[in-house]
C-alpha cells in the first residue's frame, strides 16, 4: 500500500522516565537500536491532560470552542509535545515525510492525549496517519485472528434501544453509501430490537462491524462497560468470553460515546481509560483495530466522519489513513475550532489496509483540450491578483517621491487591461528611479511573463528576492519565493518549485505571517495536484483554508479563502467528485463576487463549465463559457482570450461541430502567437491537429500542427505534451 514503511514511535515508562525510540517499522527486526530517555513530570503531566479535558468540555452543543479555546488547545498540546517527547523524536517527526505512524505505548501511558499534541503548526493526529498500539502486563489469551476475506461482510447495527433515530439515519446512510460497491462488500443492516443474543450469535460472521447506539461505562466495575442493546449490555466481559473460541471482526467502529457516567457530552478525566476499556476487551480478543468515540457527537457530524472513513477504507487506503481523511473531511466542512475531529480514537496498526485492491497509482488524466492549462492559467491569474493586491496595501514603500506611486497605480491599470509592454515600460522608469521599490518588480516580471519573455520575468522575480534580503523584509522576501517556486511549478521544474515553496513557508512560518504562510501552504497543494497526490494536497488545501478562515476580517485573507475554495474545486474534479467540486466552486463564486473581482469570477465560469462538459450538459458548459469570454474581452485579458479560444473549440469537438472548433483554434493560434504564448501555442496547435485528423483530406494538415506543437513543446521543456504530439504524429504514419 505504502512505498514507505511506517514510523513507529515506541515508548515505556521507567520511574520518573520516558524511554523512547523512533524507527520505521521494516528496522524491527534490527540488532541495535537507539533509544532516548526523557526525564518527565507526570504531575505536571496530569495537570495538562486536565487542563485539555476541561478546554474540550468547553465546547458548545455543536462542539466549537470559542478561538480563544482552541489557541489554549495549541499551547496545551505544545507544551504537552516539548514535555514528553525527546529532542531527536521531536526533530525527526517534524521531518519526515513517512505519513504513517504507530504509537507504541504501555498500558500507564493511555491516558494522555496523544493524538492532541502540537508541533507548532498542527496536531499529531492531522499531521500522521496514527494508531495506538498498546503493551500491557497481562498474558494475551490465544486468540483467534480473522483471515482477510475477499469480499469483506459488514454488519451495521444502528438504534439497537429504538431511541436515537438519529442513529438509525447513520446506519442507513452507510448503507446506502455502500450500494453501488456491492461487488467489494457484503453489507447486512440490522435495527431496532437488537439483543445480546443477536450479537452474540451474529458477531463473528463478519469483518466489519459498525455500531451506532448508546454505550455505558461502569467505573466500578469496568467489565461490565459495554454497548447498550435492546436487553442489557453487551459487555466487556461477553466479548473476551467470545473471543476463545470464535474470530471475531477485523476492524470495530463503534460510533457511541462513554457519557452516561457523565454530563451529557462532557468528557470525564479518565475518558482515555474509558474508551481504553471496551477497545481492550475487542482488541485482546482479536479484533485488529478498534475505532471508538469519546464523546458525543453531533448527528450530522458523527454520520460525515463515517462515511468519510467508509468511502476511503473501500478505496482501499489502509485504516490510519482513512481515519485522518475523515478528521480532515470534519475541519473542511466545520472548521478547527469544531472538535469532533478530536473526539476519535483508533487501536490497531495504521498502515493495515482491509480491502485487498490497491490503491491505483495516480496517472496523468488525458485532458480535453487546454482544459488542463485553463486550469494552471486560472491559479496563475490568482496569485498575480493576489501578489498585486498585497502591493497595492503595501504602505510602506521605499519613497518619498509621488510621481513613483502616480506610476505604480497607473501600471497596475494598464496591467489589469492587458497593456503588457505600456506596464514594462513605466516599471522599468519606477526602477530606474527607486531600485529599491519592492512593489514594482513582481508586477515587472508578471508582465513580462504575460508577453512570454520569460527571461526576464524570472530575472526580476530573482531581483525582487534580491533587494527584499536586502532590506531584511521577510514578509516581501516570502512572497518573492512564492513568485519563483509558481514560475519553476508553470515551467515544470517541479524540484526547483518545492525548493522555493518551503524557503517561502520557513520564513513565513518565522515571520508569523499568516497570509504568505497559507499561500506557501496553497501553492503546494497545488504542486501535489500535479504529482497526482490529491490527499496531500487536501491537507494542505485545508491548513491554508483554516488560516485564512480564521482570519476572514481581513481582505486579504478573505481574497485567499476564495482561492483556496476554488482550488478545492479543481481537486474535486480531479478526483472525479463532481458534486463536491461544484459545492466549493460556488463556495469560491459567492466571495469572488462579493470581492468584485471579475477575472476570477471569469475564471470560476470557464471551470464549472468544464464540469457540465465532463457531464455532457454541453449547451451550459458553452453558456458558462461564453459568461467567462466576455468578461475576459473586457478587461482586455489576452492571455486569458487566447486560452478561452481553445476551451471553447475543445467543447465543439466534443459537440461534433468541428467546423466551428476549427474557427476558434484559429483565433486562439492567431492571438497566442500575436502576445508569445507558448503553452498556449502549442496546446491550440495540438488540438488542432487532432481534429484535422478527424476531417477527411486533412492528414497533411494534421501531421503540419502537430509537428509545430511539438517544436514548441520541445522549447519550453514541456515533456508531456511533447509525448503526447509525438504518439498522435506515430498514428498518422502508421496508417
Amino acid at each position: 500500500m505504502q512505498e514507505e514503511s511506517p514510523l513507529v514511535l515506541d515508548i515505556l515508562k521507567q520511574d520518573s522516565n520516558l524511554k523512547m525510540s523512533l524507527f520505521e517499522q521494516k528496522e524491527v527486526a534490527s540488532t541495535l537500536r537507539h533509544y532516548n530517555l526523557c526525564r518527565v513530570s507526570f504531575t505536571e503531566i496530569d495537570s495538562l491532560c486536565q487542563e485539555a479535558v476541561s478546554l474540550l468540555n468547553k465546547a458548545n452543543q455543536r462542539g466549537a470552542l470559542e478561538l480563544e479555546l482552541i489557541k489554549g488547545l495549541t499551547k496545551t498540546g505544545q507544551l504537552l509535545w516539548d514535555h514528553l517527547l525527546s529532542a531527536p523524536v521531536k526533530n525527526r517527526l517534524k521531518n519526515t515525510r513517512i505519513p504513517d505512524l504507530i504509537l507504541s505505548i504501555d498500558e500507564e501511558l493511555i491516558n494522555i492525549p496523544w493524538e492532541l499534541l502540537y508541533d507548532g503548526s498542527n496536531f499529531l493526529c492531522l499531521n500522521f496517519n496514527l494508531g495506538r498500539v498498546v503493551r500491557t502486563k497481562e498474558e494475551p489469551a490465544a486468540v483467534h485472528y480473522r483471515s482477510q476475506a475477499a469480499v469483506p461482510n459488514m454488519l451495521i447495527m444502528a438504534n439497537p434501544t429504538d431511541d436515537l433515530h438519529s442513529a438509525y439515519l447513520e446506519g442507513l446512510n452507510i448503507k446506502n453509501q455502500f450500494d453501488r460497491r456491492r461487488n467489494k462488500i457484503y453489507i447486512d443492516f440490522k435495527s431496532t430490537r437488537i439483543d445480546k443474543l443477536y450479537v452474540k450469535k451474529n458477531l463473528c460472521d463478519y469483518d466489519i462491524v459498525h455500531f451506532a447506539g448508546h454505550c455505558e461505562y461502569q467505573p466500578d466495575n469496568p467489565s461490565e462497560s459495554g454497548w447498550v442493546l435492546s436487553d442489557g449490555r453487551f459487555t466487556a466481559e461477553d466479548i473476551m468470553a467470545m473471543g476463545s473460541t470464535f474470530s471475531l471482526p477485523t476492524l470495530i467502529f463503534s460510533n457511541a460515546c462513554h457519557s452516561a457516567e457523565s454530563a451529557a457530552g462532557l468528557l470525564s478525566q479518565d475518558y482515555q481509560k474509558e474508551n481504553y476499556g471496551l477497545s481492550s476487551a475487542f482488541l485482546f480478543s482479536g479484533v485488529r483495530h478498534y475505532i471508538g468515540s469519546v464523546r458525543r457527537i453531533e448527528d450530522d457530524l458523527s454520520l460525515l466522519f463515517a462515511k468519510e472513513f467508509y468511502a476511503q477504507l473501500i478505496s482501499g487506503r489502509p485504516v490510519g489513513g482513512c481515519m485522518r481523511m475523515a478528521r480532515l473531511a470534519l475541519i473542511r466542512q466545520c472548521g478547527i475550532n469544531n472538535i469532533a475531529w478530536a473526539s476519535y480514537l483508533l487501536y490497531g496498526d495504521p498502515n493495515f489496509a482491509i480491502f485487498r485492491e490497491k490503491i491505483k497509482e495516480a496517472k496523468p488524466k488525458k485532458r480535453k483540450g487546454l482544459l488542463y492549462y485553463k486550469k494552471q492559467l486560472a491559479l496563475v491569474s490568482l496569485a498575480a491578483a493576489a501578489v498585486s493586491l498585497g502591493i497595492l496595501l503595501y504602505a510602506w514603500l521605499p519613497s518619498l517621491n509621488p510621481s513613483v506611486y502616480f506610476l505604480l497605480s497607473k501600471s497596475r491599470k494598464l496591467y489589469l487591461n492587458g497593456k503588457n509592454q505600456e506596464v514594462i515600460s513605466l516599471c522599468g522608469r519606477i526602477i530606474e528611479k527607486e531600485p529599491e521599490f519592492l512593489a514594482a518588480y513582481p508586477l515587472l516580471a508578471d508582465a513580462y511573463k504575460r508577453t512570454g519573455d520569460e527571461e526576464n520575468a524570472l530575472k526580476h522575480y530573482f531581483e525582487y528576492a534580491r533587494f527584499s534580503e536586502r532590506r531584511a523584509d521577510k514578509k516581501n522576501l516570502a512572497s518573492a519565493y512564492l513568485s519563483i517556486g509558481w514560475f519553476y511549478h508553470l515551467e515544470g521544474e517541479h524540484t526547483k518549485a518545492i525548493d522555493f515553496y518551503n524557503k517561502a513557508l520557513a520564513v513565513s512560518t518565522d515571520n508569523k505571517d499568516k497570509l504568505n504562510q497559507a499561500d506557501a501552504l496553497g501553492k503546494m497543494a497545488v504542486w501535489y495536484m500535479d504529482k497526482e497526490d490529491n490527499d496531500k494536497a487536501l491537507e494542505l488545501l485545508t491548513r491554508s483554508a483554516e488560516i485564512n478562515r480564521q482570519r476572514i476580517n481581513h481582505y486579504k485573507h478573505r481574497y485567499n479563502l476564495a482561492c483556496d475554495y476554488f482550488n478545492l474545486g479543481l481537486l474535486f474534479t480531479n478526483k472525479d467528485d463532481l458534486a463536491t467540486a461544484k459545492e466549493f466552486y460556488q463556495k469560491s463564486y459567492l466571495l469572488f463576487e462579493k470581492l468584485k473581482l471579475k477575472h476570477e469570477l471569469s475564471d470560476y465560469y470557464f471551470n464549472i463549465g468544464e464540469i457540465h462538459l465532463f457531464e455532457k450538459e454541453y449547451q451550459k458548459a458553452l453558456d458558462s463559457y461564453m459568461k467567462g469570454l466576455e468578461i475576459d474581452l473586457a478587461q482586455g485579458n489576452r492571455q486569458s482570450i487566447a486560452s478561452d479560444y481553445s476551451m471553447i473549440a475543445e467543447l465543439y469537438m466534443a459537440m461534433d461541430d468541428l467546423g466551428e472548433a476549427e474557427e476558434y483554434f484559429r483565433s486562439s493560434i492567431a492571438l497566442a502567437k500575436e502576445i508569445n504564448a507558448r503553452p498556449e501555442l502549442a496546446e491550440a496547435y495540438y488540438r488542432l491537429g487532432v481534429l484535422y485528423k478527424k476531417k477527411p483530406g486533412k492528414r497533411h494538415r494534421a501531421r503540419e500542427c502537430l509537428r509545430q506543437a511539438q517544436e514548441i513543446y520541445r522549447s519550453i521543456n514541456a515533456e508531456a505534451g511533447f509525448q503526447e504530439a509525438r504518439n498522435e504524429l506515430l498514428t498518422l504514419t502508421s496508417r
